[in-house]
């Protein structure tokens, strides 16, 4: 299978997704403001990073959250199956400084511009490419591990889970947020987590993650939280994760 985020419209979109200020991705004073910046709520709203962690962060895209961690975390790691979103991550984390567009309506752009802020610290950040579904064996132990909106865009969600058992310490984080959107495209039907009728009974995803997780994880808590991409200035796909935090046993 191809990778489906090597295209230079999904870049553009996710780097106003990490980086966009809520003017520029959400201009009007109505509309869905509390799924603006994801990335960022995903670290400061779910997670209690402590001084000094080791942080990975699989699914990293274009790489906020892997920021934000390095405001606490001593090392960040993140890793993406997306040659061009870890290539900008890098530039990003060297240059500290990014210029890129957004689609306005057809051809029509308009430019944005983002600095890294202070607080950030991209020296104590690796970006690498990589395939959750097959990290390399060196990794080591992590304090925190965040996956967000991976599961329903691997091949085989069970074998993300089934490694993150050995990338988690004890008594450490572990955060899942997914919206579920199963898709054959991104993954066989035979490894969907839910989404499905088995012996008459509808399986849903959370329940799979229980099922794969329980034995090595105490589940902590449960929200839903929402998040906003902007197509063009007058189109937008709003979406609801559910996220999941769970404490390594």
């Amino acid at each position: 299978m191809g990778n489906l985020y090597e295209t230079s419209k999904l870049l553009e979109e996710y780097l106003l997704l990490h980086y966009g200020t809520s003017e520029q991705v959400l201009p009007w004073s109505f509309g869905p403001h509390e799924a603006l910046e994801f990335p960022r709520r995903c670290v400061a709203e779910r997670l209690r990073p402590v001084e000094g962690a080791r942080a990975l962060e699989l699914g990293c895209a274009v790489g906020r959250a892997s920021f934000e961690l390095s405001t606490v975390c001593s090392e960040v790691v993140g890793i993406d199956f997306s040659q061009s979103f870890i290539e900008q991550a890098k530039r990003l984390a060297a240059d500290r400084e990014v210029s890129f567009s957004s689609t306005e309506e057809g051809e029509l752009t308009r430019e944005h511009y983002y600095r890294l802020e202070d607080r950030f610290h991209p020296e104590r950040v690796e970006f690498e490419v990589g395939d959750a579904t097959n990290l390399r064996c060196d990794l080591g132990e992590f304090d925190i591990v965040l996956a967000c909106n991976l599961l329903c865009r691997v091949p085989d969600p069970q074998a993300v889970l089934r490694r993150l058992t050995t990338l988690v310490k004890s008594g450490g984080q572990l955060l899942l947020t997914s919206p579920y959107t199963w898709m054959e495209e991104y993954t066989p039907r035979r490894f969907w987590l839910g989404g499905y009728q088995r012996g008459g009974e509808a399986v849903r995803s959370l329940d799979s993650l229980k099922k794969a997780l329980d034995e090595s994880f105490t589940l902590e808590e449960v929200v839903d939280m929402p998040f906003l991409i902007r197509e063009h200035a007058r189109k937008f796909q709003w979406s609801v994760s559910q996220a999941s935090l769970w404490i390594r046993k």
